[in-house]
């Protein structure tokens, strides 16, 4: 079950900034939904496939661990 904390989506996207840089990636676009407030959504964007292609791998060496 999510936590409190879990389910507030500016904690959310401040998590995962920080995971992400913690591999080396941005994405630029990563902030909250502010159109859709109740639903708590997180807009994750676009981003190159280059970037999709290291989110990928720090993906599957975090699975691995």
């Amino acid at each position: 079950m999510a936590t409190e904390e879990q389910q507030d989506p500016f904690t959310a996207v401040e998590n995962l900034k920080t995971a992400l840089a913690g591999a080396g990636i941005v994405l630029p676009s990563l902030a909250v939904d502010i159109a859709s407030p109740a639903l708590k959504l997180v807009e994750l964007g676009r981003v190159r496939a280059d970037v999709a292609a290291r989110l990928a791998d720090a993906l599957r060496q975090e699975g691995q661990a």
